[in-house]
């Protein structure tokens, strides 16, 4: 039998969109993989009621290793200037285009080759 949800440990958890301390029973589980009910192995962050409903909940398909991705491509490329932030987020958009572009062209062949 399923034990009850209201014993839940009470420890303090932090949303990772706005930074609010709240008790673990009013936070909801964050899953960067997309799939939180897999749950072995795994650490999840979290997230207040208010902004997990500001979330997409459509499926994600890779979203994170791209943006990974395309942050590591960043970190080789870029300055440190902080008066380039204007800057630094179009050109953070714009690999990001290209990158979706270029996996879904990739997508696209490979389903016409099969």
């Amino acid at each position: 039998m399923w034990r009850s949800r209201n014993n839940r440990d009470e420890t303090t958890v932090v949303c990772i969109a706005c930074g609010t301390s709240l008790p673990r029973s009013e936070a909801r589980e964050y899953d960067k993989h997309g799939n939180r009910w897999e749950r072995h192995g795994k650490s999840f962050e979290h997230l207040c009621k208010e902004c997990y409903r500001d979330l997409c909940h459509q499926p994600r398909a890779d979203l994170e290793s791209l943006l990974t991705d395309i942050e590591h491509e960043a970190s080789f490329t870029e300055t440190t200037a902080s008066d380039e932030d204007d800057d630094s987020r179009v050109a953070f958009l714009s690999r990001y285009f290209t990158a979706v572009e270029e996996r879904s062209s990739s997508a696209e062949e490979q389903g016409r080759e099969s």
